[in-house]
């Protein structure tokens, strides 16, 4: 299969989660001058597709540097529920995906794909964005799962500002990645994933390039 690219474009339009900076490319070194061409580049570990570590709400958590790679290249498998504004993806999703597909096996990969990604460009993108409810949650930590990734730019609905998915899902050692593209390019339910984050020492998470196979 060719492989498909899961990933956002970072560039300095790309939408930004309230309250953190967009991307900045700032010019350092020039090729008339230096010799070369080089730019610093300011963003937050969290913009764009990116993967939560445990750390991002735990403090003893796992950070993105000690995370094994083994968990990053893996099978997975996708759900597809389409969500709407401020919908949740319920255990009553997940429980009628394994009555089609069967049960999902323990460590699994799965990423839901709901849609929302092409509101992007939309004031309501970060405030209304779908997610996972608490039930779903506590019913995905059953199976020991090794990842949890979506199409949205968080794992919890836009209206909950406690981030309880978040909280029970890193807690249990289940990493998160969030603000998936391109799912619907995947034809199959069972696919392979790739997601590299930077290896960056003792951080909440980082930009991936997550690419399916």
């Amino acid at each position: 299969m060719k492989p498909i690219d899961l990933t956002l474009l970072i560039s300095t339009n790309l939408p930004s989660f309230p309250g953190s900076p967009k991307p900045q490319f700032i010019p350092w070194s020039k090729l008339h001058r230096d010799g070369y061409n080089l730019e610093l580049l300011f963003l937050s570990s969290h913009s764009g597709t990116h993967l939560d570590a445990p750390y991002h709400f735990i403090n003893n958590g796992l950070k993105i540097h000690q995370i094994l790679l083994k968990r990053l290249i893996c099978d997975a498998l996708l759900i597809n529920v389409k969500k709407k504004a401020n919908q949740e993806i319920t255990k009553s999703d997940i429980l009628k995906f394994e009555k089609k597909h069967g049960k999902i096996p323990k460590n699994s990969t799965v990423v839901f794909s709901t849609g929302w990604q092409k509101n992007l460009q939309k004031k309501s993108y970060f405030q209304s964005n779908p997610g996972l409810g608490t039930s779903a949650a506590k019913y995905l930590i059953s199976k020991n799962l090794n990842l949890v990734g979506i199409d949205s730019p968080s794992i919890d609905l836009g209206k909950n500002p406690k981030f309880d998915v978040h909280h029970i899902l890193l807690k249990n050692n289940i990493l998160v990645l969030e603000n998936l593209c391109n799912l619907n390019k995947i034809h199959n339910v069972f696919f392979k994933l790739i997601v590299l984050p930077l290896k960056l020492k003792n951080t909440t998470g980082s930009p991936v390039r997550a690419v399916a196979i």
